[in-house]
């Protein structure tokens, strides 16, 4: 793997949108994100400035890409930084501060050569070394028939909380929250 696992900056949000765009007519698409094609590829350039600025400085979001030699990106994952007391993307309020994995993409071609391993090494690393507020668990949700990407995050040391939400615009259907806890 000859990739350079980095933080996105804010003057790449054209490359944002690009991988998201082909991230979400990915097979997996519907069960892996909570936004569409459609919605996605008809949002201003304004909202990809401001996401890529906002991904790049680590406030309450960080953006991590896997970039090869040639300067394609092959992946990404994006680590939310939820603090005690707030509420989460599905509206719960944790407990805990905690870090939340989205938008997690990585390239068919780039699939099970270890790169998705490396871009959650990195981007759990970045959430553990913050100081403020100071993460005690890393989460993520997977679609209950998302069978595929829930063996990879056991794999990486993620397990099932038991807690549940309603998959959005599916009835019946239900995304399944796994944490790992902070290293001691």
């Amino acid at each position: 793997m000859d990739d350079l696992i980095r933080p996105v900056r804010a003057d790449e949000w054209l490359k944002v949108k690009e991988l998201r765009l082909i991230a979400l007519q990915d097979p997996a698409a519907p069960f892996a994100y909570l936004e569409t094609y459609e919605d996605a590829v008809a949002r201003p350039d304004s909202f990809w400035q401001d996401r890529a600025a906002g991904a790049s400085h680590g406030g309450a979001a960080r953006q991590f890409i896997a970039e090869g030699p040639d300067g394609v990106w092959s992946g990404t994952v994006v680590v939310l930084v939820e603090p005690a007391g707030t509420e989460g993307v599905f509206g719960e309020v944790s407990s805990v501060s905690q870090g939340h994995l989205v938008g997690v993409y990585v390239r068919p071609e780039s699939r099970g050569t270890g790169l998705t391993q490396e871009l959650f090494r990195v981007a759990m690393e970045w959430a553990w070394s913050l100081e403020e507020p100071r993460i005690e668990r890393v989460r993520l949700f997977v679609h209950q028939a998302n069978s595929r990407a829930a063996g990879f995050y056991r794999k990486v040391g993620f397990v099932p909380t038991g807690y549940s939400v309603p998959a959005p615009g599916e009835a019946g259907e239900h995304e399944l929250e796994m944490v790992v806890g902070r290293p001691e």
